[in-house]
């Protein structure tokens, strides 16, 4: 397991792309929208990790309400799952709250997440390991 991005709540990522570009060497840059999230994402890769930038499509969008009550800042750490199956049911075990089933993501990639009361106030995202590249 390793620490896959660390995701950002932003009102525009059109906006904050502006400004992490200014600062950061961005090595490539993906910008999906995640209908079913209700989500538009910029996933900025770096050298050797990842930062998402999402900003909500709609009103009743998890971001929405997430910047309403705290603004923009930190919403959750992704952790790469060596097999996302296995490591959500050992999470489970061990008594671990997960908020939803495991379902696809942003790029098509199996996701899931542990509520924050779980991990000392963390919201922390399991997602699959992106595919090999050839």
């Amino acid at each position: 397991m390793r620490v896959d991005h660390i995701a950002i709540a932003v009102n525009s990522v059109d906006e904050a792309l502006k400004n992490y570009q200014k600062i950061l060497n961005v090595d490539h840059l993906e910008i999906e929208t995640v209908p079913h999230e209700k989500v538009k994402v910029a996933m900025l890769e770096l050298e050797d990790t990842r930062i998402e930038l999402m900003e909500p499509t709609a009103p009743d969008s998890p971001i929405s309400k997430f910047l309403a009550e705290r603004g923009e800042g930190i919403h959750h750490i992704a952790i790469t799952a060596d097999d996302i199956e296995k490591d959500v049911a050992r999470a489970k075990s061990q008594g671990m709250r997960m908020l939803g089933e495991i379902r696809s993501g942003s790029y098509g990639r199996k996701i899931t997440f542990i509520h924050p009361k779980s991990l000392h106030g963390v919201l922390t995202e399991f997602c699959e390991a992106p595919p090999k590249e050839d």
